[in-house]
């Protein structure tokens, strides 16, 4: 077993066959613990910080990779961006695969940037997802009909072509192909 494979994340759960948490047929891991507490959120038992289930990042890999017909994983929660080390190991495999790489933060992109100079995990883990919804879930601005998002305050941003251009400060809002 490599080190990696020994790392673990707490988690509060995972749909192995999701279509609605990003584009393809895709593995969705909602991790444990959220600090935003966003009134009406989704996966409100998302939100403790208490060990729910801790697993390995070589368990988890294991089972992504039984099922051919993934496209992509998804990282969600929770708040992903509280276990960034763990995350940015794993997504680094998952990129090794050849999937796609999504993740949802209540944290804005810029919120990330700021905590990025000073967390190194949250640099490699936006260094390995190719897509990124940021921002807190607001009820007043829920819309049923938005892409992969609650409220339309949440953007969809294409961290891959960001990383392709070089330019990090720019956003580029990702358009589903």
């Amino acid at each position: 077993m490599d080190n990696w494979e020994a790392e673990t994340l707490n988690i509060s759960g995972i749909v192995d066959d999701s279509i609605v948490d990003g584009p393809g047929l895709r593995y969705t891991i909602f991790v444990q613990g959220c600090p935003h507490g966003c009134p009406e959120c989704h996966n409100p038992q998302t939100h403790s910080f208490e060990e729910n289930k801790r697993v390995t990042l070589g368990q988890l890999m294991s089972e992504i990779k039984e099922n051919p017909l993934l496209y992509g994983v998804t990282f969600s929660g929770g708040e992903p961006f509280c276990q960034p080390g763990p995350l940015a190991i794993l997504g680094q495999q998952i990129k090794k695969a050849g999937m796609h790489l999504m993740c949802y933060s209540g944290y804005t992109y810029e919120q990330l940037l700021k905590r990025a100079e000073i967390e190194p995990d949250v640099t490699a883990l936006l260094n390995v997802v190719d897509v990124l919804v940021d921002g807190p879930f607001l009820i007043v601005e829920r819309d049923l009909e938005l892409l992969y998002r609650g409220s339309r305050n949440q953007r969809l941003i294409d961290l891959k072509a960001m990383r392709e251009k070089g330019d990090r400060s720019h956003v580029i809002l990702w358009q589903e192909m």
